[in-house]
């Protein structure tokens, strides 16, 4: 596991804009030409909650590196469950960490999914590089479109494996951006498609968090039987207001999160 913290984000950086081109044209959209400096929010991670690779070994990797536990969250219709993770650093990126239920899914799936995990090894998992390492089994395309017809998520892990399914711009660190709706604005403008399920901007000043996303760069996949283009990673945008406190609020909404999953969607 990495010991340094600068060098595990940018490794999974570099791995997130290999298959993710619109995320250098945003950074310079919003940096460059706008004079920020682009910090990043958080980043996302999935997995399943299998023991070999459940969401807490994932977890340790950054559990390492001095980050705590900060809340959890169920996402009932997906069939998914999450955490998120922080660091008392406050410049350091939030974690989110999500798992699919498998045992709530048809046989099927779960067939799959435990063929595929079957052939990670255990050393893979506390390897360096495992968060940002990609597949470890191999799908033909027909079970990635059966996978589709159940679960998204699932079928975006088995085309794509372990890496940030996205980063995130903070808007609050931006210079010439006050607002979400700006930003967003500025990207459509730009050409860019964003999710719109659940609205633009998901989430609200009063729930202490506003967030919106591009939808997924579409990509070409190496199956084991043939290439497809498919959706990959996308970019987010968070907006964060401060508690009574007068701290930003540092946590997530599940509702929110809920819609932001789809920005992967491949129907979408």
């Amino acid at each position: 596991m990495h010991s340094d913290r600068d060098t595990l984000f940018q490794n999974l950086w570099d791995n997130y804009r290999e298959v993710t081109p619109k995320a250098e044209e945003i950074h310079r959209i919003l940096g460059g030409t706008q004079g920020s400096e682009i910090v990043n929010d958080h980043i996302a991670l999935r997995t399943f909650n299998l023991d070999k690779v459940s969401l807490s070994k994932l977890a340790e990797h950054f559990i390492q590196l001095g980050y705590t536990e900060g809340g959890e969250y169920h996402f009932e219709a997906k069939k998914l469950y999450a955490k998120h993770f922080e660091h008392e650093d406050p410049t350091a990126p939030k974690v989110f960490i999500s798992e699919l239920l498998t045992e709530k899914f048809s046989p099927e799936l779960q067939k799959i999914v435990h063929e595929m995990v079957d052939q990670v090894s255990e050393e893979a998992v506390t390897a360096d590089n495992f968060l940002y390492s990609g597949t470890h089994w191999k799908v033909d395309y027909d079970t990635y479109k059966k996978l589709l017809d159940e679960s998204e998520y699932a079928a975006w892990m088995a085309a794509w494996g372990y890496r940030a399914n996205h980063f995130t711009v903070s808007v609050n660190q931006l210079k010439n951006f006050k607002t979400l709706e700006e930003v967003n604005q500025l990207l459509k403008d730009e050409g860019y498609t964003l999710n719109s399920s659940g609205g633009e901007i998901k989430g609200s000043p009063e729930e202490l968090l506003e967030q919106s996303s591009t939808m997924a760069d579409k990509v070409e996949v190496r199956f084991s039987d043939q290439t497809a283009t498919i959706p990959s990673c996308f970019y987010e945008f968070a907006l964060r207001y401060p508690k009574a406190d007068g701290h930003l609020y540092s946590g997530f909404v599940a509702a929110s999160a809920d819609k932001i999953f789809e920005s992967t969607d491949a129907g979408m």
